[in-house]
């Protein structure tokens, strides 16, 4: 079954709740992607519903306008933390749709770099994974290179 086969049947395969990919399957077969397609639909509303909740409580909670000095900056504070947790959960969730749009083009799970499988384990950990851990490893080396400069 090619790639484009795989993606038609994808959209008709059902699979149970305790379904786990196996090592023995053909690596991103239709139940692969449906299991992670599924992950990452589900990571997804779970973000968007704690941030919604959070600017939602963010706005109920509005001690800026208080006369001491000490509770506005403790306010200030709270909602700075808040606001870059909700930019790190916006942030994941674009990683989430470029992960689901790679479902779609059919090179989920397949290493940006090297075109290698990414690996069943690693995509269970990080289902937004783009490299392999060899390939990983390797940016991870560059990056501190250039951080030392």
């Amino acid at each position: 079954m090619n790639i484009f086969t795989e993606l038609k049947y994808l959209r008709m395969v059902k699979i149970s709740k305790t379904y786990i990919p196996k090592e023995t399957e053909k690596y991103m077969c239709a139940k692969h992607l449906a299991f992670f397609k599924k992950k990452l639909l589900d990571w997804k509303t779970d973000l968007k519903r704690s941030s919604n909740e959070a600017l939602f409580n963010s706005s109920l909670d509005d001690n800026s306008t208080s006369a001491d000095i000490v509770d506005q900056a403790s306010s200030y504070t709270e909602k700075n933390v808040e606001m870059r947790a909700i930019n790190r959960q916006i942030k994941l969730i674009t990683k989430i749709d470029s992960a689901l749009k790679k479902i779609q083009d059919g090179t989920y799970g397949f290493c940006e770099d090297t075109g290698e499988p990414i690996g069943l384990k690693r995509l269970m950990a990080r289902p937004v994974a783009t490299l392999c851990i060899a390939a990983q490893e390797k940016h991870e080396k560059e990056e501190k290179v250039y951080a030392d400069d």
